[in-house]
């Protein structure tokens, strides 16, 4: 039996660091998208010499982005990857064995997340399972300012093989990172949890302004506490630690700037 084909779909900006690896991890597919957002290096470049298929498109945010890519794919099942990830061959075997008789309507795949030079099992970052494999007709990316899923209409599985995550490599990387998605985050913070106090009485403007100092005071606390502890982060030993420092430090900072927008 013929398995069905494969398009991939990967979103760039200024990834020439790590678009060539990733797009070499995925050879083995029957279509690779580029949907590239105006990079100022040589990403579409290197993207060209790998695959035909590379468009360009401002951007519009990770999820918008992402299902645009999609609705330019031309198979049935899309595999959606991230540029600094990368297909390991024991998950390219897989899914093209799976797919040749496929009992679900999409994939989560865990995903093995490298920081600092050291592969991470703990802190919440091991299996670290994504929803990236899915039928095109079935999925598609929730619309949100952060942290991107897909929507599966339809049934789940789970696969064995492992993306590789080649995340922060070095701690400027992770703080230059943290200031672009605290300002995500306090948008999508402001638009549902917390609403902007300019259109609320004073008495509900009191409530959200309470809200928020308890949030800022405790869950920097909480989210250092559950990463190291709860999560097994001191298993990592000193990576572990800067993990949860960093991620507690990244709830301090977004707290911080939402306090600012409504105050």
């Amino acid at each position: 039996m013929q398995r069905p084909r494969v398009s991939v779909c990967i979103i760039t900006r200024d990834e020439e660091d790590n678009i060539m690896e990733c797009l070499e991890s995925v050879q083995w597919a029957d279509e690779v998208i580029v949907l590239d957002s105006f990079s100022k290096d040589k990403t579409v470049e290197i993207s060209k010499r790998y695959t035909d298929k590379v468009f360009q498109s401002e951007w519009q945010g990770f999820s918008k982005s992402k299902n645009l890519c999609i609705e330019k794919a031309s198979c049935e099942w899309i595999l959606n990857i991230d540029a600094d990830e990368r297909v390991s061959g024991e998950l390219k075997d897989e899914i093209m064995k799976e797919l040749i008789a496929p009992n679900s309507d999409g994939y989560y795949i865990p995903r093995e997340n490298y920081f600092l030079g050291k592969w991470i099992r703990h802190c919440g970052w091991y299996p670290d399972h994504n929803l990236r494999l899915f039928r095109k007709e079935n999925g598609r990316f929730r619309e949100r300012a952060v942290h991107e899923s897909v929507h599966l209409n339809g049934k789940a599985g789970y696969l064995k093989g492992h993306l590789k995550h080649y995340t922060y490599k070095t701690i400027k990387d992770y703080i230059n990172r943290l200031n672009l998605y605290t300002d995500l985050s306090v948008e999508e913070l402001l638009q549902n949890k917390f609403k902007r106090p300019i259109s609320l009485s004073e008495a509900c403007k009191a409530k959200v302004r309470i809200k928020l100092i308890c949030n800022l005071i405790f869950s920097p606390a909480f989210t250092f506490l559950k990463m190291f502890f709860l999560r097994l982060g001191f298993l990592d030993g000193v990576y572990g630690f800067i993990i949860s420092s960093l991620y507690s430090c990244y709830t301090l900072v977004k707290y911080i700037k939402l306090w600012e927008k409504i105050k």
